[in-house]
């Protein structure tokens, strides 16, 4: 009874770890879940009240719910058995593809994450590197969207700031769900991503078996009511041009519509430009001959590095500049209600050479409401000047012929029914701050008090002025003649400056 048991040391400590373990998973683990899970809760309770559209039931269910939800789904199973028959392979072989799809696909979305970290970093960033401006947006219009709407923000795509900039400005509106391309797939990046909601999408897939499970679940968040944001481009415009629209996404979240629903689809056109994006120089490599050589990843990381030191640099000489102003704007809401109604339409009951042509249609015309709200910003106004002069093949600009143009651009555009961004509500500031920043970046350059675009950087330059090139058609020939008049002509203009029409959407601030 009272003989002694000996252990050998090792196996002492084995069985206290054992005892922790079970002590942190039965009692303390629980506990801790249940105290994070009441604040997530309190978190998005205090959010729903606030927020013009909430996160959705649908937002808030675990994450293998809903992979399991995808796995199962009917139109899933049928497409993984067809898959198996056709490649000869076990069906269980095909479902372990599919579940692996399902957990590429679904976020793990985090509204404590969301709205307490991702958006204060979203905001630091974006104030850090631009002057963040909302150029115009319907408030009228986005406060009667009903409540129990799908809501899909449409945008154009200029820089991978895109996804900071419209979270920042959006985040007293909704949490937006992302569709976030190939680029993101890497740790620890893609668990930061999926925790603010966004899903991945592999863009250039062929696979029918991928393309039906992404299929199912822009479909189940469609009809969950998930606020999404998509860019219609489907990838960053190379020559700063509006790119036509792809409609894998559109198609999949219409195919199975329902235009007499209770839960209408709300399309928001989001316009967005820059002073300066990033990633210009590298994007229009892209546009060189398909032979060229392209940089590796080892080229691509230098790069990037020696940019961000040569910023340090700047800033520790007390030298360095913000990369000018980043504007957004929030154009009318689109109802498919309201659409389809209208046409008389229903894409589920449409034959497959119908249902695309519709489709495609709707595709152009939502591209062309995203691009009438993309706003107009320095740059890309006295960009433009500087290219139609180089392309004319006209001499250098005295500062008085630069204001006459880009006065004169500033006009015809408004007149179209752009939204112009003017700074300090000062039309002559909005010039010099344009003309600055391409002095500063060495794309135009002064010669004896004149200004003229440099031959190296003409295809950078017309890579700014492409982003609002759709927005207003080319001066004339008698107005472009005027460029050159003595200034006499262009006297009393610089002193009042252009009259712009009533009505007109010019944004200032």
């Amino acid at each position: 009874m009272n003989a002694r048991v000996e252990l050998p040391l090792w196996l002492a400590l084995v069985l206290l770890l054992l005892a922790a373990w079970a002590t942190l998973d039965r009692l303390l683990v629980p506990s801790v879940r249940w105290y994070l899970r009441r604040r997530v809760n309190r978190v998005i309770d205090e959010l729903n009240s606030r927020l013009k559209i909430g996160i959705q039931p649908f937002q808030r269910t675990r994450r293998q719910v809903l992979i399991d939800r995808l796995l199962y789904d009917p139109v899933v199973v049928q497409a993984t058995a067809a898959s198996a028959r056709e490649r000869q392979m076990p069906r269980e072989v095909v479902l372990a593809e599919v579940e692996r799809y399902a957990r590429e696909i679904v976020p793990a979305f985090n509204a404590y994450f969301y709205f307490r970290l991702g958006t204060w970093i979203s905001r630091r960033v974006a104030r850090l590197l631009y002057r963040v401006r909302l150029a115009a947006s319907d408030e009228a219009a986005l406060a009667a969207v009903p409540p129990e709407s799908t809501v899909v923000f449409l945008m154009n795509h200029r820089s991978n700031m895109d996804y900071v900039l419209v979270a920042y400005l959006a985040a007293d509106r909704t949490a937006l769900s992302y569709a976030v391309g190939e680029w993101a797939r890497i740790w620890p990046l893609q668990t930061l991503i999926r925790a603010t909601g966004a899903y991945f999408v592999r863009r250039n897939s062929r696979d029918p078996l991928y393309r039906r499970v992404l299929e199912r679940y822009i479909q189940m968040a469609t009809a969950a009511g998930v606020t999404q944001a998509v860019y219609p481009e489907g990838g960053l415009t190379r020559d700063g041009r509006l790119r036509p629209a792809k409609l894998g996404l559109l198609g999949y979240m219409l195919r199975n519509y329902d235009p007499a629903g209770e839960r209408d689809l709300i399309f928001i056109p989001v316009g967005i430009n820059y002073d300066r994006t990033l990633e210009d120089r590298t994007l229009l490599l892209d546009l060189g001959p398909a032979t060229a050589p392209r940089p590796g990843l080892g080229r691509a990381l230098a790069t990037t590095l020696g940019f961000a030191l040569r910023q340090l640099a700047l800033a520790a000489r007390s030298r360095w500049h913000r990369f000018g102003y980043a504007c957004v704007t929030f154009g009318a809401p689109i109802s498919m209600h309201r659409y389809l109604r209208e046409r008389r339409l229903d894409f589920r009951a449409l034959p497959p050479a119908e249902h695309s042509a519709r489709l495609a249609a709707l595709g152009a015309e939502l591209m062309a409401a995203v691009g009438a709200v993309v706003p107009v910003v320095p740059v890309p106004l006295v960009a433009a000047v500087f290219v139609e002069r180089a392309e004319r093949g006209l001499g250098p600009l005295s500062p008085l012929e630069l204001k006459a143009a880009a006065w004169r651009r500033m006009a015809e555009l408004e007149a179209a029914g752009a939204q112009v961004y003017v700074p300090r509500r000062d039309q002559d500031y909005a010039i010099e701050a344009g003309l600055r920043m391409l002095t500063l970046r060495h794309l135009v350059e002064e010669r004896q008090g004149l200004y003229a675009a440099r031959a190296a950087e003409l295809p950078l330059l017309r890579y700014y002025a492409n982003s609002i090139a759709h927005l207003a058609p080319a001066a004339d020939d008698a107005n472009d003649a005027n460029d050159a008049n003595d200034a006499d002509t262009a006297g009393p203009q610089l002193a009042a400056g252009p009259q712009l029409a009533a009505g007109s959407a010019v944004s200032t601030g």
